[in-house]
């Protein structure tokens, strides 16, 4: 019981998340669609990413480096991490 109950704790903080990824905020300016499915164009990409503060682009680069350490289907941005490092990466 008490396990079941940890286990469920650690999912629902999960599902709440604690990276920049998880953030609808930081996330919506790289993607065409409220679902956040398909991603801007890389013009569209660099924009954005220029936009944003220091401390988030740190931020979002810091969490996809994490998310390639511990890569699970659950905590998974393969595609905008991609872009982060292949455009954003470098200012």
């Amino acid at each position: 019981m008490t396990l079941s109950m940890v286990a469920g704790s650690a999912l629902a903080a999960g599902e709440t998340g604690t990276s920049a990824l998880d953030d609808p905020a930081k996330m919506q300016p790289f993607y065409t669609d409220s679902s956040m499915k398909t991603m801007v164009s890389k013009d569209a990409f660099v924009k954005a990413w220029k936009a944003m503060s220091p401390e988030d682009q740190t931020a979002m680069m810091t969490a996809c480096e994490d998310e390639a350490k511990n890569a699970n289907a659950a905590n998974s941005h393969p595609e905008f991490c991609s872009s982060v490092k292949e455009n954003g990466g470098s200012k």
